[in-house]
Order: C-alpha cells, then structure tokens, then sequence
C-alpha cells in the first residue's frame, strides 16, 4: 500500500516556506450523508473555489447537503476521468462513519485516490488499507502533517500579517481571506492566502490544519506559516475556531499569537443565535468581540487593529443583507461586507489607507 502524507517541505524563497499538498485531479466529492450545509463545507469549499477541479459529487440517501455540483456515481465519476475521491465534510471530532467505507472502497476499486481532512487516518481503517493496498492507490490525510514545529517565540517578524477571527466557528474566516488575496492580487498588491484549515490546505494546495497541531506548537506553526517577508507582502492567514466557543477557543488563541497580525477581520453570521453544536452558548455581541481579540493579539503585535467586519449574509433576503451591512458599518466604523456577495474592496481600501 502507498500511503503519501501530503506535506512536502518545499522552497524556502521570499514568499516563504510552504507545505505542498499534491492530489491528483480532478475530484469526486464524497459529502457521505451529513445533516447540514455546514458539515459539508470542505466540499463546498472545494466546489466554490476550485469548480474546474472537480466532476461532481457523491451524496449517500439522508445527505442534507449539497456542494452545488452535478450528483454522480462512482462509476459515472471515474468515466468522467476523475483521479482523487475527496471526503469532503468537515464535523466536531472529526470522526469518520463506518457506514462510508464500502462507498470509499469501492471509489478505490474504481480506480481513484482519496483524500480526507477528517482527524481520523484512512490507512488505520482495516478495509480501506487493504483495498488501497490490493488496487495500489494512495490515501492522503491532509489533515496531518508530517512537518515538526517549535514551539512559539513571539518575535518581530517582517512583512505584514492580516487575521480573520469569527463570533462563532463556520462563519466566513476562510472565504474572507481567500477573497481578500482575490482583490488584493487583482490591485497588484503582493498578498497569499495561508491556509490553516484542511478546506484550504486543499484549495491552497499548501498550509498546515492547525487543530492537528499539539497544542504547544501551535503559535510555532502559525510563525512557520507565515515567515518573514517583504515589507509590503501580506500573508493573510485563516482564522480558526472562535474565543467564544468553549470547544475549540484554544486553536483560535495559539494561532492569534502565532499569527501576529498587523490587521484582524471580524467574521459572524447575522442570523445565529447559539454557538455551532452549543446551543445553550448564545452568540456573543458584536461589540463584546473586539476588546477581547484585540487584548490577546497585542501579546505578540502591540499595534494590532480591526480593519473590517465580513459576514455571511446568504440566509437573508438581498434588502435585508443591505441593511445589515449598512448598519453595522454605521455602528462600528468599519467597512463591513459580504465577501462573496458585494466583494471585499472597502475592507482593502481601509487596509491600503
């Protein structure tokens, strides 16, 4: 069996150094039979960001889900010349069902890879080594790196650094970034997308999951991440977890300090009311946010700001998300938008002024 752990130590040049993630193309996205958008989002991730990669997806009876692609099967998705079945969902524990591996083996005797961001490890599951073994196929665990951190050291680092933060965990940190390097490149500036996610190690095809990391060596993989750089290069790195969530505030805290951001976007989902999986943990205010972040961030960059506020504003109405956007602007101070919906060039005209 071949099992190649996707992190490859690459170049060490002025963009820094980067963990290269290489899977075949293109994709068949697995979402299994997840409850809610929100568990596929790796898959949406992939479908909304990288569509040219991908045949379409594979979505067991029961599945709440959808990727906005073609559904398919395996058979139909292998015709279509796809390489890589990726397991595309993304929940707490990340834990796979053991009700997938017959389809996952059979992608496999169809001919492909796969590739999960799950903490759990495809090869230590009896029946997918085996197969992968038996039809030589490779597995790919993007959630595990193979890289060695050290621990955090706080240093002044060069080049600049943005970070988005969230009320709440699955509230745009990853797609505000990626759209801010799409505006930020479109103006000429020198800006990357650190991905720090299994959603965008696999759009960025580079980065680290952070909440794979032991704990010690978190602010160390986020200092590896984005390294020293040009005065003007932006790394603008994917915010994780949440303060506010009792489950996963300590990925966000190490990678805060580690990040050491010159700017931070604040990113919530305007019609939550409790925290994701904790419904007894209401959202915090919007007002109540800053301080906080703020506070902890100035460990490590004493000149660190809010810049803007991103939301998701897709469960609202089109005159309803302009209200809000409005109105949050008004009342903060800050440019506040939708990335995907009105794009993110307020947020880089404050971060250019």
């Amino acid at each position: 069996m071949t099992i190649r752990y996707c992190f490859a130590l690459a170049n060490e040049g002025a963009l820094g150094r980067d963990a290269e993630v290489v899977v075949d193309k293109p994709y068949l996205l697995f979402l299994g039979d997840v409850p809610d958008q929100l568990a596929a989002k790796t898959a949406r991730g992939i479908a909304d960001w990288r569509p040219e990669w991908v045949v379409g997806q594979l979505r067991l009876p029961g599945c709440n889900a959808d990727a906005g692609v073609p559904d398919t099967t395996v058979a139909e998705a292998a015709q279509k010349g796809a390489r890589t079945m990726v397991v595309g969902v993304a929940f707490s524990g990340g834990v796979m069902p053991s009700h997938w591996v017959g389809t996952i083996v059979s992608a496999i005797e169809a001919g492909m890879d796969i590739a999960s961001g799950l903490h759990d490890r495809l090869g230590d599951v009896p029946e997918i080594a085996d197969a992968a073994a038996k039809h030589d196929r490779k597995l790919y665990d993007v959630r595990h790196s193979t890289q060695r951190f050290s621990t955090g050291k706080g240093h002044k680092r060069t080049g600049k650094r943005l970070l988005t933060v969230g009320t709440d965990c699955s509230v745009g940190k990853k797609y505000t970034v990626l759209a801010l390097e799409r505006e930020m490149l479109a103006r000429g500036m020198k800006a990357r997308f650190c991905a720090t996610g299994q959603t965008g190690v696999f759009i960025a095809e580079r980065g680290v999951a952070i909440d794979a990391v032991i704990s010690d060596f978190i602010a160390g993989a986020a200092e590896w991440l984005s390294p020293d750089n040009e005065p003007d290069h932006w790394d603008l790195i994917e915010g994780q977890g949440s303060l506010f969530h009792a489950a996963f505030a300590g990925v966000t805290l190490g990678l805060l300090h580690g990040a050491q951001p010159d700017a931070l976007v604040l990113c919530h989902e305007p019609t939550r009311t409790h925290m994701r999986g904790l419904k007894h943990m209401p959202i915090p205010k919007l007002e109540d946010c800053f301080e906080p972040y703020l506070h902890h961030a100035y460990l490590t960059n004493p000149e660190a700001k809010f810049i803007g506020i991103s939301m998701d504003t897709h469960l609202l109405s089109p005159t309803e998300a302009e209200r809000v956007l409005k109105s949050t602007e008004d009342r903060f101070g800050l440019p506040c938008c939708d990335p995907l919906a009105t794009g993110t060039g307020a947020i880089v005209d404050r971060l250019t002024s």
